[in-house]
């Protein structure tokens, strides 16, 4: 919708007059590589899309805070005060969750109407619950503090920060900090090179040259909260326990050394975590040749380093699945893609490819009839471009 349908359908929701409405947008990200490197302390290479949340948001005089979905009948309503009696929720915890992060922080949140228009597929593994914390996060702090956006600037970190914590605490999922920094963050056609471990980074030009990434959607829902992703948390942490034995100085499994792990792997004597380890030393690996190799426009590496990275992610950590295999296979038939991968934690959700521009519709049209062949339903294509990260934005009618 444009502004002034959402303003429309915001006030058919909560009445009123559009004096005080105020929207705000935060995007999904693709993740160019690097998987479940985050939170062991890794490095990334996400890049914010053009796909993006929107919240429509005004102030309240009292301590409520009312959530509405533009595709969802219920409203959600909740007392500021007392946030915690509000855990479980199907819909709403997310944002919750980061008002109850922000009070913590010391943050001034006020009761407000927010209604939310996604324009990420939810499940699709491109961060939609990234994409509405940071949304709601800059919406909250803009109507408590009403100088913030006109006379002094959110940390845009901090938000990425506390919204990682919402999720922690609230929703219950040790998510790593990529999705969050990445929706904060992004730049315009750029990608965002990150260390998860102190949270450095260097914005790098993405030049494609002839070339886009074309996302795939599985259209197969997935929830990390069912414990898949903490399980693998929890299997990196005891493979970096018994490493630290030999390499005490490492604090996270980024600072194993692919020379270390062939080193030390026989150490590792259950098969599962010693696979869990090697995906994630390698993969940090990947993340820095991939940086070098777009810096320098070597297309064709970085195509091979994508498809070495889903090879390793089906195969070691364990997370593709029929699906996102299927997607992956099929197009790295196509002439023209230089490389495929699942992208985001897996289960389900999204693979991302390289394209040659003049071969995208074949692309969409053989990969997605041998994938409704296979699997029995439809994927969802998408061809974003790469945006910039959350912020306000001005009310037009």
């Amino acid at each position: 919708m444009n502004h002034g349908a959402l303003i429309k359908s915001f006030l058919g929701y909560f009445g009123g007059n559009s004096e005080t409405i105020r929207i705000f947008k935060s995007p999904g990200r693709v993740n160019l590589i690097g998987e479940h490197t985050d939170y062991n302390g890794g490095f990334v290479f996400p890049a914010a899309l053009t796909l993006v949340t929107t919240v429509v948001a005004r102030p309240r005089q009292d301590n409520k805070i009312r959530l509405i979905a533009t595709d969802l009948e219920v409203m959600v309503e909740a007392d500021l005060n007392n946030l915690s009696v509000y855990k479980g929720l199907r819909w709403g915890n997310y944002q919750l969750g980061v008002a109850d992060e922000l009070i913590k922080a010391g943050y001034k949140v006020k009761g407000c109407d927010l209604m939310f228009e996604d324009k990420v597929p939810l499940g699709s593994g491109l961060s939609s619950s990234a994409a509405i914390e940071l949304a709601t996060a800059i919406a909250l702090v803009s109507l408590g503090d009403g100088s913030y956006g006109r006379t002094k600037q959110i940390d845009m970190i901090e938000m990425a920060l506390i919204s990682q914590r919402a999720e922690h605490n609230y929703v219950g999922v040790k998510c790593g900090i990529m999705d969050q920094f990445a929706s904060a963050m992004g730049k315009k056609n750029h990608a965002i090179f990150l260390d998860c471990r102190d949270l450095s980074y260097e914005l790098v030009p993405i030049e494609l040259e002839g070339h886009s990434l074309v996302l795939s959607n599985t259209n197969k829902k997935r929830s990390l909260g069912e414990g898949k992703y903490n399980e693998r948390r929890a299997q990196c942490e005891e493979g970096l326990d018994i490493l630290k034995k030999v390499i005490p100085e490492a604090a996270y499994l980024r600072d194993v050394s692919c020379s270390d792990f062939e080193k030390y792997k026989h150490l590792l004597t259950d098969d599962v975590i010693k696979k869990r380890v090697e995906h994630v030393v390698y993969e940090n690996q990947r993340v820095l040749d991939s940086v070098e190799a777009l810096k320098e426009g070597d297309l064709v590496l970085f195509g091979e380093l994508m498809n070495q990275s889903h090879d390793s992610l089906k195969n070691l950590y364990e997370v593709t699945g029929i699906e996102l295999d299927t997607l992956v296979e099929e197009a790295r038939k196509l002439k023209g893609v230089l490389g495929s991968r699942m992208t985001g934690a897996g289960f389900g959700g999204c693979t991302v490819s390289l394209v040659e521009n003049s071969m995208i519709d074949e692309f969409i049209n053989t990969v997605g009839s041998a994938y409704k062949d296979k699997i029995g339903h439809d994927a969802s294509f998408y061809i974003s471009e790469i945006g910039d990260g959350g912020r306000e934005v001005e009310v037009r009618a």
